[in-house]
């Protein structure tokens, strides 16, 4: 989607002091984390003909994303706003029923494309755009599987998409196709686990067959569990200027650095590292660090 941040409630009577152009999205965020860490990364999407469509094309590029699975259709592209409210919270309007994206479909999925990759990551937000989306991502777990791909999904449930039992029914779907769960305390884990403590949830998503967890929990961490141990991965001290995408920053960096083969530990860490790093900027992108910046933080 398209994001215009201000630093001012979007009510405010007075002038605007403007707004600031740049672009957004839970699946994206994740890929630009990783993209600037040093992966090679891919998306699969649909983007709108719209006025805004040679920007989002170029913007993605500029951050190294491959862009040979976008389908350019007729359309509009989402846009969201983020602005402050006179008390320091942050309020979030979107605008993307109907979009491009949300029409997402089975026929968009290449499985040569597919077979290219080395992990395939996915939301509970993706599957919720539409029903044809929801098909799309849960036709994609499949390919993936059976490709030999590391599968990885971020619940992200948002209540205002849908219900908590249309996502218990669509994570139905793929969970048996997953090798890895990012959800977050208490929001997801609630919702897909039944409890909001972290390691309760973990053994929960090891009974549906999931091998690696990684609860995010904002302040106070992670809890990562794999192999059947789990382990408390502490959050790095941060600035916060905006919490925008930071789980998302989470979810980027942890796949990055599995793919590169680091234990989960170690991936654990280097998200954490990247997640305060994302903090320090508004919007989504803008404070998403290089590989130096979070390596150095996480020490590796």
């Amino acid at each position: 989607m398209v994001e215009f941040c201000s630093r001012q409630p979007l009510s405010y009577e007075a002038p605007t002091q403007g707004f600031t152009r740049t672009f957004g999205g839970d699946t994206l965020n994740c890929l630009v984390a990783a993209s600037r860490l040093g992966s090679r990364c891919g998306y699969l999407t649909r983007v709108g003909d719209d006025p805004f469509a040679e920007f989002l094309l170029a913007s993605w590029r500029r951050e190294g994303i491959n862009l040979d699975a976008v389908r350019r259709v007729p359309g509009f592209n989402g846009i969201y706003f983020i602005s402050t409210t006179p008390a320091g919270e942050r309020e979030f309007h979107y605008y993307r029923r109907g979009s491009a994206a949300s029409a997402l479909r089975r026929s968009d999925l290449s499985r040569r494309y597919l077979a290219r990759a080395r992990a395939l990551h996915s939301s509970g937000i993706t599957q919720a755009l539409s029903p044809s989306a929801r098909k799309c991502v849960a036709h994609a777990y499949r390919q993936a599987k059976n490709l030999g791909l590391l599968t990885s999904f971020d619940p992200n449930f948002r209540p205002r998409l849908w219900s908590a039992e249309e996502a218990r029914a669509a994570f139905a779907e793929i969970v048996p196709c997953l090798d890895v769960v990012l959800p977050s305390a208490p929001e997801d884990t609630l919702v897909l686990a039944g409890t909001a403590d972290p390691r309760r949830a973990i053994d929960r998503f090891w009974k549906l067959g999931v091998a690696i967890v990684a609860v995010k929990h904002g302040a106070n961490g992670c809890w990562l569990g794999y192999q059947g141990s789990k382990e408390h991965v502490a959050a790095f001290p941060a600035r916060v200027v905006d919490s925008t995408g930071a789980g998302d920053a989470f979810d980027g960096a942890f796949l990055h650095a599995l793919a590169l083969g680091m234990p989960p530990p170690q991936a654990a860490r280097l998200a954490a590292a990247t997640a305060a790093l994302s903090l320090k900027a508004r919007g989504a992108i803008a404070g998403l660090p290089g590989r130096g910046a979070a390596y150095r933080l996480a020490g590796l």
